[in-house]
């Protein structure tokens, strides 16, 4: 019998909470657990046909055309070399300088954070291209390792991203103004990424040493290779969403074209890496229309509940000024991305946080822009740290721990980060400012 007069939400949460520990896929977590809650209070025939209609829904949405269109331009940049090209132009530029090698790899990260939407995929691509580097010229294995970690975080906020464009479809929010609100945080957190970097290396000039001299000539000649290509893609797909000449959803259409005109034109993309590209962006976009499939299923069954609008209520009546509420989100989006990968994190927390923080007054997109901040720190901090573990598969010979132990900087980076969002908003809402 549906309920049995028992109440659902304790029951579920610590089923949640067990299924979680239990190292069992997000994905399915959320589905069972949509599932059988939904068929606790309506029976399992509601069950079965809210599971089937709202995964349907989800997979035939207009909105979520972008994953795949944007997943594969970042595969195509990827297997065209251009993340070769842009980190050789970030090299000739700085590497010169103490640490010159790990600034290099956070604007080349940063750079590619224009095609690639995703932290993992960035840090696998610089752990295998700037690490052989950097452990030939005696970097410290820490602060190399890292470096890469950390400045794979810089994919997911500058535009395309893949978590903005699932919060977006969760939240209704734009996705176009969320691409664009996430371009100065992300400047931003880069800087603050050289910052640190050049920080660790002064107080210990021996973890660094400098790179060789390299004439202007060459610098310059890199950089115009390396540059330009990221520059075009950059300026069709950001360009055209600040013009309003196409919708966030049409950039990905853009994006995938000016990718491909990119690569064709210096003909840097053979048909295995074409192959290649479209296989692996099958592979990715599967696992996050599921994701977001799934979540449906388990947001339905929150909404039947009402957790999330009593959550919000809570929120709202508590006896502290919204800024504090708002750390005290963002902690507890820190604690919990410590043991759940970033993306099912919001896929998970969307439903109940984000009410809340449009009724303490914040801006919707704000909060996409700062919440993507907060669970960029569950990527580095164990025992899940996902981009620690992506560098660790690359360079087996620095132990896990002596990553996470050199990933403190880039840590307070990132809350600097989210101190400056929450003084000044306006550092993430001007750009979209401009976008009716």
């Amino acid at each position: 019998m549906p309920g049995l007069g028992i109440p659902a939400e304790p029951l579920f949460r610590s089923a949640l909470i067990v299924l979680l520990l239990s190292r069992m896929p997000v994905a399915f977590v959320m589905l069972v657990l949509g599932m059988a809650g939904i068929g606790w209070i309506k029976g399992p025939a509601a069950a079965l046909g809210a599971a089937s209609s709202i995964m349907y829904g989800t997979f035939a949405s207009y909105a979520l055309v972008v994953v795949p269109l944007f997943t594969w331009m970042g595969y195509i940049g990827y297997h065209s070399g251009i993340s070769e090209h842009l980190y050789d132009a970030a090299y000739k530029l700085v590497g010169r300088l103490k640490g010159g090698l790990a600034m290099a790899t956070t604007i080349a990260a940063a750079a590619f954070g224009a095609i690639c939407g995703s932290t993992t995929a960035t840090s696998a691509t610089f752990a295998a291209l700037a690490l052989p580097e950097m452990k030939k010229r005696g970097y410290n294995r820490s602060l190399a390792t890292a470096n890469i970690a950390a400045s794979g975080i810089l994919g997911v906020l500058i535009p395309p991203s893949v978590i903005f464009i699932v919060y977006a479809s969760i939240t209704a929010e734009s996705v176009a103004k969320l691409f664009i609100a996430g371009i100065f945080p992300g400047l931003l957190l880069g800087a603050l990424f050289l910052g640190s970097t050049w920080l660790v290396v002064a107080l210990d000039p021996k973890k660094a040493p400098p790179g060789p001299y390299i004439p202007w000539k060459e610098r310059i000649k890199a950089l115009a290779r390396g540059g330009i290509e990221v520059i075009i893609i950059f300026v069709a797909v950001i360009g055209g969403l600040l013009a309003g000449f196409f919708t966030g959803t049409e950039a990905g259409s853009v994006g995938c074209f000016a990718t491909l005109l990119v690569v064709l034109a210096r003909r840097a993309l053979t048909w295995q890496g074409f192959v290649n590209s479209l296989k692996d962006t099958v592979r990715t976009s599967t696992m996050v229309m599921f994701l977001v499939g799934a979540a449906a299923v388990y947001g339905e069954f929150l909404g039947l509940t009402r957790l999330p609008m009593l959550v919000a209520d809570w929120v709202v009546t508590l006896p502290l000024p919204p800024w504090l509420v708002i750390v005290a989100i963002l902690l507890i989006l820190m604690a919990m991305g410590c043991f759940v990968d970033a993306l099912a994190m919001v896929l998970l927390t969307i439903p109940i946080f984000y009410p809340a923080a449009l009724k303490l007054g914040f801006d919707g997109t704000w909060f996409g822009v700062i919440m993507t901040l907060a669970l960029g720190m569950g990527v580095l901090t164990p025992p899940v740290g996902a981009n620690v573990y992506v560098v660790f598969a690359v360079d087996r010979d620095t132990p896990v721990m002596d990553i996470f132990r050199g990933v403190w900087p880039y840590l307070i980076a990132l809350w600097f980060c989210c101190l400056i969002l929450l003084i000044f908003p306006q550092v993430a809402l001007y750009l979209p400012s401009f976008i009716k």
